[in-house]
């Protein structure tokens, strides 16, 4: 995806971990835990997400420990816990064609980075997969103390990347997240698949240069 950027309003990208720069390794990983036990695929998502942010595990005030008895407890799964985080973790793998478009991003002049709800499982894929050398920044819940439920994380990055919200561009795969991120300032793409996004993401970008090339 070939780009000739000049200066523009947009100059910080902000990218989802799983679901947009990898597969989302949870919500597939509990669909095939589901179906193990017996249960509708997707019926584990909902009390999965209640689990990870009630146990305390997504914001680092919990455990893992606790994140799968609290699991457990609200679905009836049975099965050792090593099998369970092992059934997710091999399901987020990266898209090799986004790490492109972060490359390409980053070499005209943005600055791109990571917004990811996630545990010390990130710290995990990246030992893994070193993809963290793609970016200029990583804020994951689980460090920062606060997650993208809470709409005041998105002006608590925004103070730490030193730019107003209304700078940055973040991509995420979930309504609810990009909602929040709108309310504080960011502009924002709702990823759905990789058309979609590759379209949008132009269009934003050559309007945030237009803006910029007009502005008095």
């Amino acid at each position: 995806m070939p780009m000739n950027l000049t200066r523009h309003s947009i100059s910080v990208i902000l990218f989802d971990y799983g679901g947009v720069l990898a597969d989302e390794g949870f919500r597939d990983g509990l669909a095939e835990i589901a179906r193990h036990n017996g249960l509708a695929p997707g019926s584990l998502l909902e009390p999965a997400m209640d689990a990870v942010y009630q146990s305390g595990y997504v914001l680092s005030t919990g455990s893992e420990a606790d994140f799968w008895q609290l699991l457990k407890e609200y679905s009836g799964v049975g099965g050792d816990s090593a099998h369970l985080r092992k059934e997710i973790l091999q399901r987020f793998r990266l898209r090799p064609w986004m790490l492109d478009i972060v490359d390409d991003l980053r070499s005209n002049g943005y600055r791109v980075g990571i917004l990811s709800d996630q545990t010390d499982w990130l710290d995990e894929l990246e030992a893994r997969d070193h993809f963290f050398g793609h970016f200029d920044v990583v804020f994951n819940s689980y460090h920062l103390g606060m997650g993208k439920r809470d709409p005041e994380v998105f002006r608590l990055v925004a103070e730490k990347l030193g730019v107003a919200a209304t700078q940055i561009l973040f991509i995420d795969d979930s309504p609810g997240n990009i909602e929040r991120a709108e309310t504080m300032g960011l502009q924002t793409i709702l990823f759905r698949n990789r058309e979609q996004f590759e379209k949008e993401l132009q269009e934003k970008l050559a309007a945030a240069r237009q803006q910029t090339e007009t502005a008095p």
